[in-house]
């Protein structure tokens, strides 16, 4: 039986449910059972974690990586936690007499306590402890085939380090086939809406924008009655405020070392337009004197963010191919999009008492910032919708799209296999919405969209008016549903 959610904690219903259901094969099948749970630094996962190992009221051990640690210190760390849980080890004052000198006897004592009935073992920070004992890996995987698989033991690795984790489940590395990967996102507007009992759809979406999902920084909004860009007035006048100073927290994980990937990051985040394309990012960097080594630097950093870490998504125009060279990118994250947009450049200033240069930054172009950024959201709502939604039957993606000129775009071309199912104008303002004027210019526009014969046209806006020219409208309250259906 598991004990109910505190009512502090907000959403996760995926992420413990998949941790349940594991802890259920191995206690109905007393076989073990591996996962890899995932997610960018500060999204939650140690929270998660402790909170699923809690409420399970099963024993467990939830041993903590130290970064730079030596393996000495980690095994005696490790073997001190055996003790420390609200639902301590079978004979855990007799498996923790000494510390344990190799992982091999760590887990040895593991399994001793598993076959007293089913334990839960969570291995936080694994990237840690792995870097502490490179051996760690093929060690895991020796005990796991002789010893652990055969006892009821769930055994969770949590790590920040995406690329690492994603490798622990690749062909070539000791724990291919034998671990389950687990994802643990940042809090998805739904989740937000449940944070933030009291606010509109649209204050909603607006504190996602801000906030990205981060649970310190939702929780921190939810603390006060303001609106998302109130809080953000107040936090950018705070240096060590959760706004300013989270991103950084996550950002030092990914770039411990200066990199030409985080200044192409930078460039992407600060960008006035909204999805830059190369020659943009190459503009806002390049060195005159060097252009062809600069390009090639910033090819190679756009794969490292693209395809290794994440962090950045590259997006094509509806029904382009993959090799396409009208591509743009976007910081994936909307915490991050926000925080290079308008944290970032004005730390400095903040630091020296000059916050209202980075307020009076955010006053200028946020109404404008805010419809721009409002519109990958949007076009992942309607994806979500189309699983449901009778509007949007046989929708499969949704992407935006423009002319190899830039100078016809369209927000949203929602596509079926054979064709555009719906073109789309989004217009994010807090008074008024898309006008027969907007619709009137989509359909002129949408005569330009590949496959578009048979498309129907939508208005979006958060209060969903339907002017002349529409078929279809969809509201705030309408997005949002896409997430609350699926919890």
């Amino acid at each position: 039986m598991f004990v109910t959610q505190q009512p502090e904690f907000f959403g996760r219903v995926q992420v413990l449910r998949a941790l349940r259901e594991h802890l259920e094969v191995v206690r109905s099948t007393g076989r073990g059972r591996m996962v890899a749970v995932r997610g960018r630094r500060q999204v939650g996962k140690s929270t998660v974690v402790e909170r699923f190992v809690q409420s399970a009221q099963q024993p467990y051990v939830f041993v903590t990586g130290v970064y730079q640690a030596g393996v000495g210190k980690q095994l005696r760390d490790a073997t001190m936690a055996i003790t420390e849980s609200t639902h301590p080890l079978p004979d855990a004052a007799l498996l923790t007499q000494t510390p344990a000198t190799t992982w091999q006897e760590w887990l040895a004592r593991l399994a001793l306590a598993a076959v007293r009935g089913p334990v839960v073992a969570v291995l936080d920070e694994f990237p840690w402890l792995a870097a502490a004992e490179v051996s760690l890996e093929g060690e895991l995987q020796a005990q796991w085939d002789r010893v652990l698989e055969k006892l009821p033991v769930l055994l969770i690795l949590v790590g920040s380090d995406v690329a690492m984790m994603d490798r622990l489940a690749s062909y070539g590395h000791p724990l291919f086939g034998r671990v389950s990967p687990l994802v643990v996102p940042a809090l998805n507007p739904a989740e937000l809406a449940a944070a933030l009992p009291d606010r509109s759809p649209l204050e909603v979406f607006d504190a996602y924008l801000v906030t990205g999902g981060y649970p310190r920084l939702v929780a921190d909004l939810a603390r006060y009655q303001f609106s998302a860009s109130d809080y953000v007035r107040r936090c950018l006048g705070d240096l060590y405020s959760p706004l300013v100073a989270t991103a950084r927290l996550s950002l030092d994980a990914e770039f411990a070392q200066p990199q030409a990937a985080y200044q192409v990051l930078s460039a992407i985040g600060a960008s006035e337009v909204a999805n830059p394309g190369f020659n943009d990012v190459l503009g806002a960097i390049a060195d005159p004197q060097q252009r062809q080594r600069t390009e090639t630097a910033i090819s190679r950093s756009l794969h490292t963010l693209t395809q290794v870490k994440g962090l950045v998504q590259r997006e094509l125009p509806a029904w382009a191919p993959e090799n396409s060279k009208q591509r743009r990118y976007r910081i994936t994250d909307p915490y991050l999009r926000f925080w290079f947009r308008y944290v970032e450049r004005n730390v400095e200033r903040i630091a020296r008492g000059r916050a209202d240069l980075a307020v009076a930054a955010f006053e200028r172009d946020w109404p404008s910032w805010r419809g721009m950024s409002i519109e990958p959201v949007v076009r992942e709502a309607l994806t979500r919708l189309a699983i449901h939604d009778p509007r949007l039957v046989g929708v499969e993606e949704v992407h935006p799209w423009w002319t190899r000129d830039n100078r016809v775009e369209v927000d949203v071309v929602a596509q079926s296999r054979q064709a555009s199912v719906l073109i789309g104008s989004i217009k994010w303002r807090p008074q008024g919405g898309v006008t027969s004027t907007d619709m009137h210019h989509l359909r002129l526009a949408g005569q330009q969209v590949p496959r578009s014969a048979t498309a129907r046209y939508a208005a979006i806006s958060p209060n969903g008016a339907s002017p002349e020219g529409a078929d279809l409208a969809f509201t705030a309250q309408d997005l949002l549903a896409a997430w609350q259906t699926q919890s």
